[in-house]
């Protein structure tokens, strides 16, 4: 979503939809930040907007840019959120939307663990989902990025779980760190998809060229995606490469991209 957010003109007006308490960091851009979700968040938010997302109470070309991080699986009346997106984008406006793939190992995991996760849409196919989206919103297809999963959702640190978590090493981030290196072997070892969690989509005016590389480096922490390229690690003996995540800091296992 960076890729949007960077180049849009100061105080343009940003709609992060199904967002709770926020989707990115606000304060790394000067741009005017509503977040969106049915219900409101533990702590205040400025401009925040309980709200439907199948009937958004904005007015038309409100906003140049929509963000839908992993928020449309939990839209009930998607048709209508879509029309809804379409309305309040102002022309030549921009959509950021990330989904999971509901067929991979990584999202049955989650679902698992959280009892269906609140997830009521299920998608399974990049072109699909991609084509859904752009005829819904009138918007052109830019970009499709695969994503890769950490496993952060299980994170200790991040959420507690029931008694299932034990099952993944009670959501221990050396476990999980090493759960996802695995994972990464052996989709390069057998062709797999074992490490793959969903799809980040690309749509209207995007100023800048949207990489579409799979990156493999992805926290177990906060779940951000470094390029191997940036990344600095230390290099321990019989063992993988450890690096440090950019954004938070924790501790991960190196893989090539």
């Amino acid at each position: 979503m960076h890729e949007i957010l960077r180049n849009l003109p100061a105080h343009s007006r940003v709609l992060d939809l199904g967002s709770k308490n926020g989707s990115f960091e606000a304060q790394q851009y000067a741009l005017s930040v509503y977040r969106l979700d049915l219900e409101a968040p533990m702590k205040q938010s400025q401009n925040f907007v309980a709200a439907d997302a199948a009937r958004l109470p904005f007015a038309a070309a409100t906003f140049a840019c929509v963000i839908a991080n992993h928020s449309l699986e939990h839209i009930e009346n998607l048709p209508n959120a879509l029309t809804e997106i379409r309305r309040v984008l102002q022309p030549h406006g921009s959509l950021y939307v990330a989904v999971p793939d509901a067929s991979t190992f990584s999202d049955h995991v989650y679902r698992w663990l959280a009892h269906g996760g609140g997830h009521v849409n299920a998608f399974v196919s990049s072109e699909v989902t991609g084509a859904m989206i752009a005829a819904a919103t009138g918007l052109p297809p830019r970009a499709i990025r695969p994503l890769l999963s950490s496993f952060s959702f299980a994170n200790r640190h991040n959420e507690r779980w029931s008694r299932r978590i034990a099952l993944l090493g009670w959501g221990n981030e050396r476990f999980l760190a090493f759960l996802s290196y695995g994972t990464r072997v052996l989709d390069r070892a057998l062709g797999t998809r074992w490490s793959h969690y969903g799809w980040a989509f690309y749509f209207g005016t995007i100023a800048e060229t949207i990489p579409v590389e799979i990156w493999t480096n992805v926290c177990v922490r906060c779940g951000s995606a470094t390029p191997a390229s940036l990344l600095e690690f230390h290099s321990r003996a019989l063992l993988p490469n450890v690096y440090r995540c950019p954004s938070c800091g924790a501790k991960n296992l190196f893989t090539y991209d």
